[in-house]
């Protein structure tokens, strides 16, 4: 994207293909991934059981059009820090694939779309937390507490959490303590997920003034923090077993990979104090994608076979 002598954008022709890849590319694929794999699992254990299959495919395709609404906002309204910052250079409003107006023309398309769909197809509380994710992601995050305190992300995380609200509120058109629990567990996961991630574009962020933890404290302060969020993270998945009565599938899964990333943050803080040169944070940030991912599959699992807990 370059501007002519006139000073208009002259923007690159883009191909249909090429045109559809980005929009695709607008929504954050992989950050609704994720987010789907939060509740497909949390349907079957509000169902105890298999729930009707179109039900699920209807709630995953009505989160995922949410989701990408809500990312769309977010680009549209950040487009200005992402044409500086380098990891995100590649995104369809910084090359010029997309203009403003086409993004936010689709940002709105998905957003009404999306509440319609899950209206009509699951509950009416599930298209009112979908309506309040978005809500909550554009104003509450990007617009208000993105640019202006490292708290961003522990708050502004609620909204990566409503999935799991919405798959339960999907099946029982109600939420229960299973379903705060669920949601409790995406919102201490968050911070110990995104820090690290803080922590290796730490020039990134600071070039934008984006205030995250890792710009504005230093290593071992927030090395500390990841290890206390991740220590909440399973304490509070080990909750789910009592109140949701669950089997040995999901207490072998929580316990196990709940170890696997407390000793992954404490590896990280002990890295940053001994001032080591490389304190590799994306080992935690990966970390924490196949623990969340693990414990959620034990989720959808353990109802299924339900293998008590001997003792």
């Amino acid at each position: 994207m370059q501007l002519t002598v006139d000073g208009r954008v002259d923007r690159p022709r883009v191909g249909v293909l090429r045109k559809a890849k980005a929009y695709v590319a607008l929504t954050k694929p992989r950050v609704i991934e994720l987010l789907l794999i939060t509740t497909a699992p949390v349907m079957v254990l509000a169902a105890r059981g298999i729930p009707d299959l179109w039900l699920v495919l209807a709630t995953l395709l009505g989160g995922a059009l949410s989701a990408g609404s809500a990312n769309a906002f977010n680009c549209y309204i950040d487009r200005d820090i992402d044409r500086v910052m380098k990891r995100t250079q590649k995104r369809p409003l910084v090359t010029g694939e997309l203009s403003d107006r086409e993004a936010l023309v689709f940002a709105w398309v998905l957003g009404i779309g999306s509440t319609a769909w899950l209206a009509w197809t699951t509950t009416p509380l599930a298209a009112a937390l979908s309506v309040f994710a978005i809500l909550f992601y554009v104003f509450v995050y990007t617009l208000w507490l993105k640019r202006r305190t490292p708290q961003n992300i522990v708050w502004g995380g609620i909204a990566g959490c409503m999935p799991v609200l919405i798959g339960w509120a999907a099946v029982t058109g109600s939420l229960s303590l299973e379903a705060l629990i669920l949601f409790g567990i995406v919102f201490l996961w968050t911070p110990p997920h995104y820090w690290p991630l803080s922590m290796r574009y730490r020039e990134d962020y600071a070039s934008v003034s984006v205030p995250m933890l890792g710009v504005v404290r230093g290593e071992t302060a927030v090395g500390l923090q990841v290890i206390l969020y991740a220590w909440a993270t399973v304490a509070c998945s080990l909750l789910l077993i009592p109140v949701g009565q669950m089997g040995l599938v999901y207490a072998i899964a929580a316990a196990g990979s709940g170890v696997w990333f407390v000793v992954e943050s404490h590896r990280l803080y002990a890295r940053a104090i001994r001032g080591d040169e490389e304190v590799k944070p994306m080992r935690v940030f990966h970390a924490s994608i196949t623990y969340l991912t693990l414990v959620f599959i034990s989720v959808g699992i353990d109802p299924l076979v339900h293998l008590p807990i001997p003792f």
